[in-house]
């Protein structure tokens, strides 16, 4: 008799934690990526504005056009063979990232060879290298998390506790670059009180940090490539032999049915996403969120060293304290997502945001900087949380192209992150510090993350009178295979012989039958009975 398991086990708390971890040296890396890598160039390299911007834009496109081809080929079952099925071929391209970020960040924050007489182009040309590797590893780590959530459980809120976990960590990592930043900034080799100004003499400070945080960021992937195991397709338990037998054969098409009957889900290609009106609007809605995340934690340092004229220790303490709040927001998101709905939690998020634009615009902020911080904090962890809820949601049981949806958002946000600062760079009204950086970094963190914030609501409105993820129930992944006797055949055939590749091959003859019929319905949206 064969004993046949229709429902994947819950995860346990350490699986949880595991799978947050997985993301911590992208966490650790974007962290100082985004907050100092302008403060870096121009203020201890000496590259001139434009030149600094240019880097970080062909970081941007390089990670952007790294994020769809990480993603297609993370939902492609045979495209890195036997160990795709076995190890997961999310997992595999998480750890080929993480090799990539391990062998390129510290580059970034080291002076080139001949340094300083080194020209600006010659500068340009020793870095840009670096940047391609880095990004397109942080890419292919990002991705293949991202997508991990999806696959790994079906239950929304259960996705929503991933996700906050994973942001906790976001937060977590940031306050560890930012405490660590805050204390090497603060004495120098010696152990004596430092100068006030950045400038040249800091340039070990950000040597040591990178390599610090690449420790680090090493350990905690190795937890999770330990403490995680990626599920097959259909989030069923693997078969512990070879479908050589029978019953082991029936087993595998049982479990398939099972799941066929319960989900029934509709087969989503990449192309099939294209012609998704929702897929266009959660993607509108999570480069939004983005770019007011982003760009307020590249110019915040520049904010306060130039407008605000604070001591250089506060570019490592109020970003702290923004985290440290993120943090604590974090850590309810699950609860309120689930009282007031993912699209009220990110309208309220959103409505901070815009509100705090206005006090960015004062001078002479003093102690109301805390104020600001913590309120910047709240207002892009719940955003940032929700809208990632929200892609999970998109994708709802489609995690055979989940991938691609995460690659999709990813590309739209770094393109369009990397066109921001390199236009706020080239907009710079001078080369070095005066009034006018005063005013000019005051008009940048006032407009363009307020502008974010509200661009993101506006869309979010598009979707209230619909249900996000709805989708026209089509054939299912079974559907048009054959009779059982064929199954049969089908598992008896494929080679390596394990329960992946059964699934796998079953799913594929599922797809290529069904042909050019219409496996999504953009048009479909159910009314909604709530946010």
């Amino acid at each position: 008799m064969c004993q046949h398991s229709s429902s994947p086990p819950s995860l346990t708390t350490a699986q949880k934690l595991s799978y947050g971890v997985g993301h911590v040296l992208n966490d650790l890396c974007a962290s100082m990526w985004f907050s100092y890598l302008l403060v870096f160039y121009h203020l201890v390299v000496g590259m001139n504005n434009l030149m600094a911007g240019n880097l970080m834009l062909l970081g941007q496109i390089a990670d952007a056009l790294s994020t769809p081809f990480v993603g297609l080929e993370a939902d492609n079952q045979r495209a890195l063979g036997s160990c795709g099925l076995y190890f997961g071929r999310r997992k595999i391209w998480h750890l080929i990232g993480t090799c990539s970020v391990a062998v390129s960040f510290p580059f970034l924050f080291m002076f080139c060879p001949g340094f300083p007489s080194v020209s600006p182009v010659a500068l340009f040309i020793y870095y840009a290298p670096f940047v391609v590797i880095f990004q397109f590893g942080w890419a292919a780590t990002q991705v293949s998390h991202l997508s991990l959530i999806p696959a790994l459980t079906s239950d929304e809120n259960l996705r929503v506790e991933l996700t906050s976990i994973r942001y906790a960590m976001t937060v977590v990592a940031s306050i560890i670059v930012y405490t660590a930043t805050w204390l090497l900034l603060s004495f120098d080799e010696n152990g004596r009180a430092a100068v006030s100004n950045i400038g040249e003499q800091d340039a070990v400070v950000f040597r040591n940090l990178a390599l610090i945080m690449l420790g680090i960021g090493l350990c905690f992937s190795a937890i999770f490539h330990i403490g995680i195991k990626e599920p097959s397709l259909f989030r069923s338990t693997e078969c512990s032999a070879s479908v050589n037998s029978h019953c082991e054969a029936e087993q595998c098409i049982s479990t398939m049915d099972n799941v066929a009957k319960q989900d029934a889900p509709t087969l989503m290609t990449w192309r099939d996403w294209l012609k998704n009106s929702q897929f266009y609007q959660v993607g509108a809605i999570y480069m939004s969120t983005r770019l007011f995340v982003n760009i307020s934690q590249v110019y915040l340092p520049l904010y306060l060293n130039e407008t605000q004229k604070l001591d250089k220790d506060f570019i490592a303490i109020v970003p702290l304290v923004v985290f440290i709040s993120g943090f604590f927001t974090s850590i309810i998101m699950k609860p309120v997502n689930r009282l007031a709905g993912r699209k009220l939690t990110y309208l309220l998020g959103a409505i901070i945001g815009i509100a705090l634009s206005f006090w960015f615009h004062q001078y002479n902020l003093g102690n109301q900087i805390y104020g600001v911080a913590v309120l910047l904090g709240i207002s892009g962890s719940t955003m940032l949380v929700t809208s990632l809820s929200i892609v999970a949601d998109l994708i709802a049981n489609n995690t055979e192209s989940g991938a691609f949806v995460y690659g999709a958002m990813s590309f739209a946000d770094k393109l369009s992150n990397g066109i921001a600062v390199i236009l706020i760079q080239k907009m710079h009204p001078c080369d070095s510090c005066c009034l006018d950086c005063r005013y000019y970094f005051r008009s940048v963190m006032t407009f363009i993350p307020g502008a974010a914030a509200a661009t993101g609501a506006l869309f979010l409105l598009t979707l209230l009178p619909y249900v996000i993820g709805a989708r026209s129930k089509g054939s299912s992944y079974t559907a048009n295979v054959g009779d059982e006797d064929e199954k049969l055949a089908i598992c008896s055939d494929v080679e390596p012989v394990s329960y992946s590749s059964c699934a796998a091959e079953i799913t594929h003859r599922a797809a290529s039958s069904s042909g050019s019929s219409d496996s999504n319905s953009s048009s479909d949206r159910r009314p909604s009975l709530g946010l």
